[in-house]
């Protein structure tokens, strides 16, 4: 459905995509990868025409878009794409928004595109909010009516452009569930995401983007269990993972306690799993350690670490200094926190390091 060959974007003064190739079938579900800056929301970008490759091709069903002949407007009408900023028209209702679109360019008379809109809403939750203004909505849901908009053209393929990102974690699952359920519905989709959990779900294949290229692509398990390529297997890795760095007694506590709520949501982990490393760093590291360190010039690490079903985490904590057990030497109440319900908290010295190990 989807052929791409040799995509390359070039800026002033950068080059997101340079040689970026795919070919997508009819109903597949497609979840593109990879670190910031990699051309990942430009090769969506390109796929709809709000880019301008500077060179490749990009066929969809059999048509050139690049081809300045070719009538993109047409091609384009097959393809909805929802962004990360939602993009709905503050002076319009609910209803409006979504009817806007299929009576100016499908041609259908107001009542039609209304008894759409309402149809459209209910399968999403969101009938009664049809009256209601976007000013009104919280962010989730109207990612979910943008959702809604892009499907009301009827399209044969639906792009996202991280969809998520612009959303409080705790919105998240509700847009993420909407997605899930167009993609039994055979519908051809392809979702730039930052959520791994969720692109391993409901992917047919996973695209891992870096360099301005599809660096390497497969299912869902041969990306995330089994990579083949260095910077996939990389980057795959610190996806499970949380590292930090405390070189004062002073550090922003609050920020890295969201940075670590936030982490556990990407996760997707369980709230007793979630609750758990919030207490490790709470009570061993801010309680205990920090104290027990000198007032200046340490080093303390605090990562993080969880498997991809989310069923065993663990927490390592470092730093340089004397021999000083933590299990054993701190406050006994924090110490009870920090290690109830857990597999082993295990304490070790070694090249003058300390470490504490903590598997749950």
């Amino acid at each position: 459905m989807i052929e791409v060959r040799h995509l390359r974007k070039e800026y002033p003064n950068a080059t997101p995509l340079t040689d970026a190739n795919a070919s997508i079938r009819k109903g597949e579900v497609i979840s593109i990868i990879g670190p910031s800056g990699t051309g990942k929301s430009t090769f969506l970008r390109c796929l709809n025409g709000l880019e301008t490759p500077t060179s490749g091709e990009i066929y969809i069903d059999g048509i050139n878009i690049c081809d300045k002949s070719s009538n993109i407007s047409k091609v384009r009408q097959k393809m909805g794409m929802v962004f990360q900023s939602f993009n709905l028209f503050s002076h319009l209702t609910v209803a409006e928004n979504i009817m806007a679109a299929p009576v100016d360019l499908l041609g259908w008379s107001r009542q039609e595109a209304y008894d759409a809109a309402i149809k459209l809403l209910k399968t999403v939750g969101l009938a009664e909010k049809a009256r209601n203004y976007p000013d009104e909505l919280s962010g989730g849901q109207k990612q979910r009516i943008a959702i809604v908009r892009a499907l009301a053209m009827q399209p044969e393929i639906l792009l996202f452009d991280e969809p998520t990102s612009a959303l409080d974690p705790t919105m998240v699952g509700e847009v993420l569930t909407v997605i899930r359920n167009l993609a039994r519905e055979g519908l051809t989709m392809i979702i730039v995401t930052h959520e791994m959990k969720f692109a391993r779900d409901v992917s047919t294949r996973v695209f891992y983007m870096d360099q301005g290229v599809i660096y390497e692509e497969g299912t869902p398990e041969e990306i995330f269990d089994h990579p083949q390529k260095g910077p996939t297997r990389i980057f795959v890795k610190r996806l499970r993972t949380f590292h930090r760095e405390i070189r004062s007694r002073d550090f922003d506590f609050v920020a890295m306690a969201n940075d670590i709520e936030e982490f556990t949501m990407r996760q997707s982990l369980k709230a007793a799993k979630m609750l758990k490393f919030q207490q490790i760093f709470e009570e061993l590291c801010v309680l205990v350690l920090l104290p027990a360190l000198p007032e200046s010039g340490f080093l303390l690490e605090f990562e993080a670490a969880c498997s991809e079903n989310g069923e065993d985490c663990e927490v390592t904590i470092c730093w340089e200094g004397e021999r000083y057990n933590p299990l054993t030497h701190g406050d006994e109440l924090s110490v009870k926190l920090a290690t109830a319900r857990t597999r082993s908290a295990e304490y070790e010295h070694e090249n003058g390091k300390n470490f504490v190990r903590i598997t749950f």
